[in-house]
């Protein structure tokens, strides 16, 4: 039952006196921006349960309508913030369901739609319309929280006032979509639109994916993937001779955040990079916000989300039943067992793009009657550039070794079996 309470966000400092509450006398917007205040200070304590009670009487009809109006300018104006700091939908709610919980991740949805409806749909970028209008929302966040998460109307009013301390304190990310209200179409560098044909290649690698992934017998995924790439390859190498006739409008800042969750997140990022630069992308991972960003232009930022999407999918379907089985022990394979096997699978999709890179280069320029290397050697460069703009200097980390050779083995035998379904790149390294 979803009634239990989570005290994660404004976890409180010990070393700091508790906050005493709120006045009686004090307004409900005053309760609430004192309650949060305490929480993100760390001094929560009986004081946010009193606030909570408070805003939870439902003796005076008037006061409950106080309450509420206050808690939902609250969660439009944290939303406010939250995309001045550079966050997107999609991504607010996933971080918020990971430090908080489903209810809060409800709670945060809520007041998301309720942001959008305070702007124009013109001033709304297409992007974010998609991401607000793909969240499950709900009208009234306290009876959702009552009803979908079993909580009391006090437990809820607490709740919402937990999410609002969550999401004052998201730290601050590159701006990659304008927010609600700053969109202006044609205001910005143009950028190539998106034909009818993009989008119908891009729906055939989908369902190409869709049928690799699904499917039990490895020959078929092969040929689905082989497919799946040529369209890909193709269709990069047409927007790539495109853009070399028009180099005002190079579009190699194109950036797009992925999710990256643990476990064996490490491996997930390694597995990320590896498919990214592999499509003349660049990956960077936040491995305290649970994802990576992407940047290079749209096509191939396009066939790594598709590609590294399948790949997930691909492993952790062998990974289950590669565990299955016991080691040489006769033991079960454990939690290193899986950490290898992922480790091991990442470097060995790497190795195999950079193999299907240097034929499919060759084949196409034989075809083409001409030098590809130049071309994308190029726009790498460019690439380089934004993401040097973007992110300044960035560290490098050594990754941890495998544990288990039996896991090791097992990943690579998988990444071998598995389809590099998305493109084919055209370029080695």
């Amino acid at each position: 039952m979803g009634g239990k309470r989570r005290r994660t966000a404004g976890r409180r400092d010990r070393t700091v006196p508790d906050w005493d509450g709120p006045s009686t006398a004090s307004s409900p917007a005053e309760i609430v921006t004192e309650a949060v205040d305490a929480l993100v200070m760390g001094r929560g304590g009986d004081g946010v349960d009193l606030a909570a009670a408070l805003l939870a009487d439902t003796e005076d009809a008037a006061r409950v309508r106080d309450a509420e109006r206050a808690l939902t300018e609250a969660l439009r104006d944290a939303m406010t913030s939250v995309w001045a700091r550079g966050w997107q939908p999609a991504e607010t709610t996933r971080r918020v369901e990971r430090l908080l919980g489903p209810a809060a991740a409800a709670v945060c949805a809520h007041a998301i739609t309720a942001d959008l409806e305070r702007h124009a749909p013109a001033t709304v970028a297409p992007d974010w319309t998609a991401q607000a209008r793909a969240l499950d929302t709900v009208g009234d966040p306290l009876a959702h929280l009552a009803d979908a998460h079993g909580l009391l109307r006090f437990e809820a009013v607490e709740q919402v006032l937990r999410t609002l301390a969550g999401l004052r304190v998201l730290p601050p990310l590159q701006r990659l979509v304008d927010p609600p209200g700053a969109h202006r179409p044609g205001r910005a560098r143009p950028t190539r639109a998106r034909t009818e044909v993009d989008r119908g290649k891009l729906a055939r690698v989908r369902a190409l994916l869709a049928k690799a992934e699904s499917t039990e017998f490895p020959e078929e995924a092969e040929a689905l993937s082989a497919r799946a790439q040529e369209l890909m390859a193709r269709h990069s190498i047409d927007r790539a001779l495109l853009d070399e006739d028009d180099p005002e409008s190079s579009e190699a800042g194109h950036a797009r955040r992925l999710p990256v969750d643990a476990p064996y997140d490490e491996s997930k990022a390694v597995l990320l990079h590896e498919v990214a630069e592999a499509n003349h992308c660049r990956a960077v991972w936040h491995r305290e916000l649970e994802m990576c960003t992407v940047m290079g232009f749209p096509d191939d930022v396009d066939a790594v989300d598709l590609l590294f999407t399948s790949l997930l999918v691909q492993a952790e379907t062998a990974m289950r039943a590669g565990s299955s089985a016991r080691d040489r022990s006769g033991r079960r394979a454990g939690k290193d067992f899986r950490s290898s096997f992922m480790s091991a699978f990442a470097v060995r999709v790497g190795e195999r793009l950079t193999e299907a890179a240097r034929t499919a280069r060759e084949a196409v320029q034989a075809e083409a009657g001409r030098d590809l290397v130049p071309l994308f050697a190029a726009r790498e460069r460019e690439v380089e550039r934004a993401v040097a703009q973007a992110f300044g200097e960035l560290t490098y980390s050594r990754v941890r070794g495998p544990y288990s050779e039996d896991g090791w083995n097992a990943g690579r035998a998988a990444a071998d079996a598995a389809s590099l379904g998305s493109r084919r790149p055209v370029t080695g390294r």
